[in-house]
């Protein structure tokens, strides 16, 4: 069964919140973040400034799937992580 918009908006929240909290995390999360974002981003009914934030998340994904020190690749975006998870509230 497909998640449901809510769940995968909920998901991404709580994928990059314990990011956030954590300040770790694996090349797992980054590729779930991906199809997160992939499958928001399809998403006719989602709101057109969103768009931004999750091309800015899907970014910051690949760039730490693919750094050679991921914990340092999240805590030098702790700002942006902040700032996304408060713009995902906002359009939950």
């Amino acid at each position: 069964m497909p998640l449901s918009y809510q769940d995968q908006v909920n998901l991404l929240t709580d994928i990059l919140s314990n990011q956030q909290t954590d300040c770790c995390g694996s090349v797992a999360e980054c590729e779930q973040v991906e199809r997160l974002v992939k499958s928001l981003m399809v998403n006719t009914n989602i709101d057109n400034n969103v768009k931004p934030v999750l091309q800015e998340i899907y970014q910051y994904s690949q760039n730490g799937k693919y750094s050679s020190d991921l914990d340092e690749h999240i805590l030098s975006n702790q700002e942006n992580l902040n700032n996304w998870v408060d713009n995902i509230g906002q359009f939950s």
